[in-house]
């Protein structure tokens, strides 16, 4: 398994992938990694995001658009995978999977080199069969915990999950904020009692001094929207963007980028 953090705080990077292609997102993909990501998040577009802000659910629009599904991001991630041994992770909703086959989206995603998967929609109590087949493929499953979780689901949470533990730091919609919410430090706190796991913080992270701020109390920050908003505003250069935002995130130089 190659998730692992090699800085504190880790760099989970997400990334809306066929937006605007699926050759850009690869692309897009390496660069957040040549400028320090320790994870890459591969989101699968699909027609109804609930849990997404207004960013993200356009990116999915547009990368529905052009046609993109399951299969082409299992293949940008093998495309990835070629080239990098940094963790990958499958975001997704439910239904692409079960219209993919459960037992065939795990097993093409060990093959394509992918680490684990994160279901946004798949509750707990009903991923009996989905763990099952996790398990039997070697991959992670990783699950989302947020502050209004009760003490019994995030000890379910922390059993279950493997890789790491993403910790929802508010709850609502995916999207930049000017602030934390303090719920976040407090779960990750809760969640400590149960877990051994790295920790990851998630939701509205865009700044330098959000990023440092999630350091003093998580092992990594999720930096999702304020990506793909990076890649919506500037079309032509989106892996160089990327990878100065990011750089420009955690304090590191970068002179390159992988596919600019």
């Amino acid at each position: 398994m190659s998730i692992r953090f090699n800085r504190q705080p880790g760099l989970v990077a997400y990334i809306s992938c066929g937006d605007p292609s699926l050759d850009t997102s690869r692309d897009v993909a390496l660069a957040a990694i040549q400028a320090g990501a320790d994870v890459i998040e591969l989101g699968v577009p699909f027609s109804d995001p609930v849990a997404d802000g207004p960013v993200i659910q356009r990116a999915s629009e547009r990368a529905l658009e052009h046609g993109t599904n399951l299969a082409g991001v299992i293949e940008v991630a093998r495309q990835i995978r070629e080239q990098s041994d940094a963790g990958l992770i499958m975001f997704s909703y439910l239904n692409p999977i079960l219209q993919f086959g459960l037992q065939k989206f795990c097993s093409a995603a060990a093959d394509a080199g992918i680490d684990g998967a994160l279901v946004t929609d798949l509750p707990l109590e009903e991923a009996v069969e989905y763990l099952r087949a996790m398990k039997a493929h070697k991959l992670a499953p990783v699950f989302l915990a947020a502050p209004t979780s009760t003490e019994q689901r995030l000890r379910a949470i922390a059993k279950h999950s493997r890789g790491f533990v993403y910790a929802i730091s508010r709850t609502g919609i995916t999207g930049t904020r000017q602030e934390l919410a303090g719920d976040a430090r407090s779960l990750v706190e809760r969640l400590r009692a149960y877990t051994k796991l790295p920790i990851a913080v998630g939701f509205g992270i865009s700044t330098p001094e959000q990023f440092v701020e999630v350091g003093s109390f998580a092992d990594a920050a999720v930096v999702g929207s304020a990506i793909v908003q990076t890649v919506e505003q500037n079309p032509g250069q989106e892996a160089a963007a990327v990878s100065e935002f990011l750089a420009s995130l955690t304090g590191t130089t970068q002179s390159t980028a992988a596919g600019s």
